[in-house]
């Protein structure tokens, strides 16, 4: 793709953790594609300081979501959409008038080129696949971030959150499993947002885990990185935290449902382990997934200690 001489390419991404992780293949794709161009990436303001390690942007771009993209900057040579199928995002990146813009296609917008959105892809397969379908090369295995900081500390960190009740194991659930890391004489952290305090200091009391052991709204996004980067092990739901471990390639037991890991567990060989019992929702829905409750504890113990093992 030849691009003008107005060296900028302007990238949307205004999601969440998980998916801006995922999205770093095909980020690093592009870097490598116009190394001489600045990349600005349309972003939450949280997740910049992890967006800008990466190495594949130049500049964050404080973003909440579609419809709030405020770009001032000179006019894109290249908008990419690595938001969604659109339309809102391609509008919001047309509004831009860059030269040339590289999306997926949608019906709304008749005249304008884009690869066809398929269905059930692994997110990081879909948007490498965007890059190589404009000629761009990209590698769907180049997920690694590098924590400025990271210290081994041998710790098991527990993440009971999720921004959906329907991808959230219970608390107890997550309580039983620290108390048998602790048993077995792991040092347990469990971590959360600020909001989610109250649930994170539930699996605390539960568990019997010293007050210490409660991270909750403690950690910028880089403290959470050299945490799990330094962790011997992550216990966690499906949720953009699991995809640290994938990014720094500390061992993980990720518990799914009701979306399958094939779309959004670890990409490729690693130490993780993704338990799912087969059952497709809603990922949105106000309640815990049938299918994610037929997950038992002894299930996710038995991937802890397999794991364990096998670092050992």
């Amino acid at each position: 793709m030849a691009l003008s001489r107005n060296h900028t390419i302007l990238v949307l991404r205004a999601l969440g953790l998980g998916d801006l992780l995922t999205a770093i293949p095909a980020l690093r794709g592009l870097r490598r594609a116009y190394p001489d161009y600045r990349i600005v990436l349309a972003t939450p303001e949280p997740l910049a300081p992890l967006a800008l390690i990466s190495g594949a942007v130049d500049e964050v771009l404080p973003t909440v979501g579609l419809g709030t993209l405020d770009y001032r900057g000179p006019r894109p040579a290249l908008a990419v959409n690595l938001h969604g199928s659109g339309p809102q995002s391609i509008r919001d990146l047309l509004n831009t008038e860059p030269g040339e813009l590289l999306t997926h296609r949608h019906r709304d917008f008749p005249g304008l080129a884009g690869l066809p959105w398929r269905a059930g892809q692994h997110e990081v397969d879909r948007w490498c696949g965007l890059m190589q379908w404009s000629g761009i090369d990209c590698a769907p295995g180049d997920l690694t971030i590098e924590s400025p900081y990271a210290e081994r500390t041998g710790t098991v960190v527990i993440h009971p959150g999720a921004a959906y009740a329907a991808r959230r194991w219970p608390a107890e659930r997550f309580a039983a499993v620290a108390a048998r890391m602790r048993q077995d004489g792991h040092d347990v952290a469990v971590t959360g947002s600020a909001a989610e305090e109250p649930l994170v200091r539930s699996v605390v009391d539960m568990a019997g885990l010293p007050e210490s052991a409660n991270r909750a709204g403690q950690l910028g996004i880089l403290d959470l990185v050299a945490l799990i980067a330094g962790s011997r092990l992550l216990v966690c739901g499906d949720t953009g935290v699991g995809h640290i471990a994938t990014a720094t390639g500390t061992p993980s037991v990720l518990i799914f449902g009701p979306t399958p890991p094939s779309r959004w567990g670890p990409r490729g060989a690693g130490p993780h382990v993704a338990l799912w019992a087969g059952d497709v929702g809603d990922p949105h829905g106000d309640r815990p997934h049938p299918g994610l409750l037929l997950i038992t504890v002894d299930r996710v113990v038995d991937a802890t200690h397999e794991l364990l093992a096998a670092a050992a």
